[in-house]
């Protein structure tokens, strides 16, 4: 993909960070979200196909994550500065597929192919109950090279997406994972939820 299509939107959405590593180390494939607090909308949408990755570190919480990936979250949070000047974007996603889901029987299905501890997926749905759960498959990849940026106030909040400001057209970025493990593992997620 070419750095002008990459750059094109300056779009990113806010993800957990482990969750950010976990996509950006070829852990999992997938995220699901609802839309964050501050949401003009109230509930999630995709607005753009294409965005980058901003690790958000509000709301991670240990006792959320399977416990091999706990240790994970406590390495972030060891090198986290919440006065920090900077953030550091260093991964691009595009959104391959935006799947809704409604019931506890799908969230449950999908249990070994993300990091997320039952009772966290469970609290996912039941959070605005009459809003679909969203999980959608990432292709992701990796920035040559992390960019930094200044930190913003509109980067910060209960949100899931920012316009990024100032960043370089010049970047280049290597997909997580081979096009072949890719399909195959989006597959897999497909054929246990029955789609």
């Amino acid at each position: 993909m070419s750095a002008e299509n990459i750059t094109k939107g300056k779009i990113a959405l806010k993800e957990w960070a482990v969750a950010v590593k976990a996509l950006t180390e070829g852990k999992q494939i997938m995220i699901l979200r609802k839309g964050g607090i501050a949401e003009e909308t109230r509930d999630f949408q995709l607005q753009s196909p294409r965005f980058f990755l901003l690790p958000a570190f509000e709301h991670q919480r240990l006792e959320l994550l399977k416990e091999d990936y706990r240790g994970d979250l406590r390495e972030i949070m060891e090198t986290w500065k919440p006065e920090s000047a900077v953030v550091e974007i260093g991964a691009f996603a595009e959104a391959v597929e935006d799947i809704e889901i409604h019931d506890q029987q799908t969230v449950d299905l999908l249990a070994e192919h993300h990091i997320w501890t039952d009772s966290f997926t469970e609290e996912r749905l039941r959070w605005k109950r009459s809003k679909p759960l969203h999980l959608l498959l990432l292709r992701v990849s990796k920035l040559a090279e992390p960019v930094q940026l200044p930190m913003r106030d509109a980067y910060t909040g209960c949100k899931s997406w920012v316009n990024l400001e100032e960043f370089p057209s010049d970047i280049s970025v290597e997909p997580v994972l081979s096009d072949e493990e890719f399909t195959r593992r989006a597959e897999a997620i497909r054929r246990a939820i029955g789609k």
